[in-house]
């Protein structure tokens, strides 16, 4: 009978790479409808607080990636603000994650086109990572339970209408 033999410890490491990279892949999973969207907490883009989603819990949320050097992205912004005046306040919230290195390059786009919506700052890029972006802008539509609903990858001339007619949706479910 022929044995393998192996140091001591060799084969533990091996089991402990063979996990860490287990995990490692899982948390480069996107994120798809039907996962529970994973919590969090940024300072704000204006120093102001901090941005969660946890304080949102109850409503329908838009949560929308963006960044000042993605044209998609500077496009769908003024899109969103106006959405986000024609539904209920009370039922619904817009949360965006600026993902610029120099948060003064997103502070300049805001001033010239506010948002009354909250945007957290993540120039190191931490939460992409946990939602698994693989494109920019991409955003989640999140049911009163935090439970993602819709992934919208990229914004293209038209996609209000969709991302509209999804919020309405599921606005519509109490």
């Amino acid at each position: 009978m022929i044995r393998c033999q192996s140091k001591p410890g060799v084969l533990a490491t091996i089991v402990v790479v063979v996990l860490g990279c287990a995990l490692i892949a899982e948390a480069a999973v996107a994120l798809e409808p039907g996962d529970k969207a994973p919590g969090f907490s940024l300072p704000s883009l204006d120093g102001k607080g901090d941005v969660s989603l946890q304080s949102h819990r109850g409503k329908v949320v838009w949560l929308d990636f963006w960044a000042s050097w993605c044209p998609p992205c500077l496009s769908s912004l003024p899109e969103l603000e106006e959405l986000r005046k024609q539904m209920p306040a009370g039922e619904f919230q817009i949360v965006a994650v600026n993902l610029d290195e120099d948060k003064k390059k997103a502070l300049k786009f805001l001033a010239r086109n506010p948002v009354g919506y909250p945007s957290g700052s993540d120039p190191q890029g931490a939460l992409p990572d946990r939602y698994g972006l693989e494109t920019m802008p991409t955003s989640y539509l999140i049911d009163r339970d935090g439970v993602v609903r819709v992934v919208h990858k990229g914004y293209r001339d038209g996609d209000m209408k969709k991302i509209r007619a999804e919020v309405r949706k599921w606005l519509e479910r109490k």
